[in-house]
């Protein structure tokens, strides 16, 4: 998995393209802790990724209850096979989905 990552002032920008799964989790993961000190708006596109695992949506889960903390987190261009995996987990009822 691919992690583009912009900061534009207190808000990130994380695009994610490939698979979230067992083993690029632990990327995402990484990339979030290291990243969200002092954000106050956390945006994340989809659009290029193609396969969600239940670690992703643990690293997903988690980085939403920091932002709920300190602002917003926002998804963006959710295929329909993820957004299936987001309706399925009851997801969709917890995330803010564009």
């Amino acid at each position: 998995m691919n992690i583009t990552k912009k900061t534009d002032g207190t808000v990130l920008y994380l695009a994610l393209d490939g698979r979230l799964d067992t083993t690029t989790a632990p990327q995402l993961e990484a990339e979030l802790k290291g990243s969200l000190d002092g954000i106050t708006e956390l945006n994340m596109d989809f659009e290029k990724l193609e396969y969600l695992s239940s670690a992703g949506l643990r690293v997903i889960l988690a980085a939403q209850k920091t932002m709920n903390k300190q602002g917003k987190m926002t998804i963006r261009h959710v295929n329909e096979t993820i957004h299936e995996v987001f309706e399925v987990t009851g997801f969709i009822d917890i995330l803010t989905i564009e």
